[in-house]
């Protein structure tokens, strides 16, 4: 039995917030001057990890501290998609259409296939549990990409306080195919990850700003043929808060949490716009076609439509 948690229904005003912000022309002439943020859901603990699901027809994204999984539909129903979960945060969809997340509690990757069926795929290197996977994506070539910072080791509302068995925090390359794993870089508290347009570039998210670090920035590592990663340069300082969750859209922008909202950059690092949201944002990604945004924060699902309303 489904557990409906909304049911159909348009989305709710959001409390007086801003409209979208241009910092340059370009997002200036790209933003539907119609476009405001709506709330889709208000009811979740902490929302994170969100991501479109074709297999299904859903918006699905993680309530990591309330523990499931939560699903929206293009009608305005949400249900619980994963009920009772290990503390599940990031997700993404493989070449299968299969959902992938995050488990900060059982420290591994696992994926859930559209009919229900779970499996694990890898929960630790060379023998060590990984500290607390975050996020993950999957690229062109099926591989899963994905970071271990230490949040669910650092607060039990997240997962389990322990210390780490490896001692650093790092991103890593999967391939389901091979089951095989690699160790591909290393920071502060690596996070969010996305790749560009034509996946030559990965950039990822060090928040060690939040565990008393300095980290509020998104790197990009070039992408080697041999899908080994190159030395890193910052494409930008967020401020305020931490560059969280992040994705990247066909024109190769990057649109990333922050604490003021959805902050928008070129792939140069060049500051385009900003979406406003009521309090400081986790994530955030794109619908089908890249009509809508949808972003987490807080108990919160917000959307904004990137397409106008014809005339």
């Amino acid at each position: 039995m489904t557990d409906l948690l909304r049911p159909a229904g348009p989305p709710e005003p959001v409390p007086p917030v801003d409209p979208p912000r241009a910092l340059d022309p370009r997002f200036a002439a790209a933003m539907p001057r119609t476009a405001r943020l709506v709330s889709l859901y208000d009811q979740a603990v902490f929302s994170e990890g969100p991501v479109w699901w074709p297999a299904r027809g859903i918006l699905v994204w993680s309530d990591v501290e309330g523990r499931r999984v939560l699903g929206w539909h293009p009608d305005g129903r949400v249900e619980v998609v994963i009920d009772a979960t290990p503390f599940i945060n990031g997700n993404t969809v493989d070449r299968d259409g299969n959902l992938v997340h995050c488990e900060h509690g059982t420290r591994r990757i696992a994926r859930t296939s559209p009919d229900g069926r779970y499996a694990v795929l890898v929960d630790g290197y060379r023998g060590d549990r990984f500290n607390s996977p975050n996020d993950v994506v999957c690229a062109a070539d099926g591989a899963l990409w994905f970071t271990d910072p230490a949040y669910g080791l650092t607060s039990p509302r997240q997962g389990s306080l322990a210390p780490s068995d490896l001692g650093h925090h790092s991103v890593y390359r999967f391939d389901p195919e091979r089951g095989v794993l690699d160790r591909v870089a290393e920071l502060g508290q690596p996070n969010g990850l996305a790749f560009a347009p034509d996946g030559s570039t990965l950039y990822v998210t060090d928040t060690s700003r939040t565990l008393g670090g300095d980290g509020h920035t998104i790197h990009a590592f070039p992408v080697a043929g041999d899908q080994r990663l190159g030395a890193p340069h910052v494409v930008a300082a967020v401020e305020p808060g931490v560059p969280d969750g992040l994705c990247v859209d066909r024109r190769g922008w990057i649109w990333t949490s922050s604490g003021s909202g959805v902050q928008v950059f070129s792939a140069e690092g060049h500051r385009l716009g900003l979406i406003p949201t009521p309090q400081g944002c986790s994530n955030c990604c794109f619908g089908p076609g890249e009509e809508r945004l949808f972003i987490t924060a807080g108990q919160h699902l917000y959307a904004l439509d990137l397409v106008g309303a014809p005339a």
